[in-house]
C-alpha cells in the first residue's frame, strides 16, 4: 500500500543484507523521464501498469535485491505469481488512521490527486487488502519504527533459508 514505508524499510533491509535496493517506481520514472503523476496524467494508468509490469518482472529475475514494489503492483496476477515463485513477499500493514495521516502530507500520489484522501485511502485499502494478504508474510506495523520492521523481515528471511 502506498505510504507504508516500503522504500525506507527496503533501504534498511538491503543495507543489512548487503543487497541492491530497487525502487520500481523510481525505475519507471527514470525510464519514462517524468514523474508517475505525469505518466498517469499524460499516458494513463493502464500505460503505467504495463511499464510497471515489464520492469517489475525483469527486476524479479535478478538475485540479491530488495525490491520495493509500487502499491498497486501486487494486484497484477502475473507480478504476484512470479514474485511468490522467486522471492519472499511482505505486506507492510499499517493501520488506516496512520496511513491517512501520512498520505495527507503527500502530493505525489496520482490515485489521491484531487480526492477526499480519507475516503479514497479507505476504499483503496479495502479493495486491495485481500490480495495483499496473499503475500508470504504480513507485518503488522502498528507503532513499529522502520528499523524494527526491517528486523522482523530479516527473521522471516533467515528462517526461509535464503
Amino acid at each position: 500500500m502506498m505510504g507504508v514505508g516500503k522504500s525506507t524499510i527496503g533501504k534498511i533491509l538491503a543495507k543489512k543484507l548487503n543487497y541492491n535496493f530497487v525502487d520500481i517506481d523510481k525505475l519507471i520514472e527514470i525510464k519514462e523521464g517524468c514523474s508517475i503523476n505525469l505518466i498517469f496524467k499524460n499516458k494513463s494508468e493502464n500505460y503505467f501498469r504495463k511499464i510497471e509490469s515489464e520492469i517489475t518482472l525483469a527486476e524479479l529475475k535478478k538475485n540479491n535485491s530488495v525490491i520495493s514494489l509500487g502499491g498497486g503492483a501486487f494486484l497484477s496476477s502475473s507480478i504476484r505469481s512470479y514474485a511468490k515463485k522467486v522471492s519472499l513477499s511482505f505486506w507492510l500493514d499499517v493501520p488506516l488512521e496512520e496511513l491517512i495521516k501520512r498520505l495527507k502530507k503527500s502530493r505525489q500520489r496520482p490515485l489521491l490527486f484531487n480526492k477526499n484522501i480519507s475516503e479514497t485511502v479507505k476504499k483503496i485499502y479495502f479493495e486491495r487488502k485481500k490480495i495483499y494478504n496473499e503475500a508470504d508474510h504480513r507485518i503488522k506495523c502498528r507503532s513499529l519504527r522502520s528499523e524494527e520492521i526491517a528486523k522482523k523481515i530479516l527473521v522471516f528471511y533467515e528462517k526461509s533459508g535464503n
